[in-house]
């Protein structure tokens, strides 16, 4: 008893080292994704942007795990999981550089060009350490593990948020009623020195991830490998071992699940700054709105960790998850001012748990296929970069049809930013469905 009491406890000292450092990559993606709920209206007011375009930056993040997401599994493949998460860290840091002379040239395709390769280095980073730290413990506890990555994750966006919020938003209200009065040469250098202020965090941000990038491949990172579990395929008295990862219908419906779920997510963090501002209420104030989002994650996370799995069931998990969702959704949608933005920022309590609970489940029993599963599931990332955009072609639509209506600008612009939350509502449902039902799908026990 003494030796199954000390061999627990050695793996778990093991264990401590991977997850500190796992965290701290995990740490620094969600600094680099959640600056987008700053850069999004910054990018609209330094390159003069309708809603639906200046949502691109999320679609320039997010649709780079589509391209790079195979790609890096067969990279980690070859490579290993630490060399993968060390070249996905120069990569990110490149990107980073992209924006200096996009600063310059004032150029959105350019800025698109630098968040969309650093998307491609949080590909390989994403596709490394997702199912390095699910298949690191027990699978009925990898939830918890990857709540804890979940807080390092919003901590680090809660920071990156502020910091870039205070860096590229300050003074913003004012600099856009100057816009409105001034000459088109005025107009142009206000512009090109509000475009500078990206300069120096950029180029900060990529020494930094460059030095990461050279430390990571020094860390203590154990191998590790998922178990297959005995998922036979019976055919009469014959039974073979699934062969092919189309075998795995639970694994499919997680992809569509997981794309939704990023929809949303991002839609919560990325847009909860423009609504503020579009409902009137002053940049100062605003700027500080996705750390609410963020916090309310870090809060959510932090009960993963102490329910899941002693209390809670990661099953059980992401259906409160859903249901919250479809209630807040609706919330927001027949509430007005703060009080709505308020329950965009509640979003963060209903997705927090989201992702930790469908990455198990979705790679439960997955064995030798783990590698392509996570590829798949990182592709699904990429729904940080359809739907945010939908959210903003919604938007844009609703303004025009209030606007030729007679409706005054201030009120089209307030009504059709709360109508475009109606994307939300179908999304947390299928998520529901997942949790309910979709994840068992294909899946049967071992004998």
């Amino acid at each position: 008893m003494s030796k199954t009491v000390e061999a627990y406890a050695a793996q778990k000292s093991n264990s401590l080292v991977p997850i500190c450092i796992i965290a701290g990559l995990f740490f620094i993606f969600g600094f680099v994704t959640w600056i987008n709920g700053a850069l999004i209206p910054f990018m609209k007011t330094i390159n003069e942007l309708t809603d639906a375009q200046s949502y691109l930056v999320a679609s320039a993040s997010y649709i780079s795990f589509v391209v790079m997401a195979l790609p890096a599994s067969y990279i980690i493949g070859k490579v290993g999981y630490k060399k993968g998460m060390s070249l996905g860290l120069a990569i990110m840091g490149v990107g980073a550089l992209v924006f200096i002379p996009a600063a310059e040239a004032r150029t959105y395709t350019l800025f698109l060009t630098g968040i969309f390769i650093q998307g491609l280095g949080m590909t390989l980073l994403q596709t490394a350490s997702n199912p390095y730290i699910t298949i690191l413990g027990p699978m009925k506890s990898a939830a918890k593990r990857i709540a804890i990555m979940g807080i390092a994750n919003k901590v680090a966006g809660a920071l990156g948020s502020l910091i870039f919020g205070a860096i590229l938003l300050s003074g913003i209200d004012g600099i856009q009623e100057q816009l409105a009065t001034v000459s088109s040469e005025e107009k142009t250098e206000l512009l090109n020195n509000m475009a500078d202020s990206v300069v120096m965090p950029y180029i900060i941000m990529a020494v930094v991830l460059f030095i990461l990038a050279i430390l990571i491949t020094k860390a203590p990172l154990p191998h590790v490998e998922a178990e297959a579990i005995e998922e036979d395929v019976t055919d009469g008295n014959i039974q073979t071992k699934k062969t092919s990862i189309f075998q795995f219908p639970h694994l499919w419906l997680g992809v569509l699940t997981l794309f939704l779920y990023v929809g949303v997510e991002v839609i919560a963090g990325d847009t909860i700054i423009s609504y503020g501002l579009s409902l009137g209420i002053p940049g100062e104030e605003a700027k500080s709105f996705t750390l609410m989002t963020l916090m309310a994650m870090v809060a959510t996370y932090a009960l993963g960790v102490f329910l899941i799995p002693k209390y809670v069931s990661q099953e059980l998990a992401l259906k409160a998850s859903a249901i919250l969702g479809v209630l807040f959704s609706v919330c927001i949608l027949f509430t007005n001012g703060f009080t709505s933005v308020l329950f965009v920022a509640a979003l963060g309590i209903s997705n927090a748990l989201v992702w930790p609970a469908i990455w198990p489940l979705a790679l439960n029993g997955m064995g030798k296929f783990t590698k392509t599963a996570s590829a798949l599931l990182v592709m699904a990332i990429s729904g940080g970069a359809i739907i945010p955009p939908l959210y903003g072609a919604l938007v844009d639509s609703k303004k025009e049809e209030l606007l030729v209506q007679g409706v005054e600008q201030a009120t089209a612009t307030a009504t059709s930013a709360t109508s475009g939350y109606w994307i939300l509502i179908p999304c947390y449902a299928f998520i529901l469905f997942y949790a309910v039902y979709g994840h068992k799908i294909g899946l049967r026990k071992s004998k």
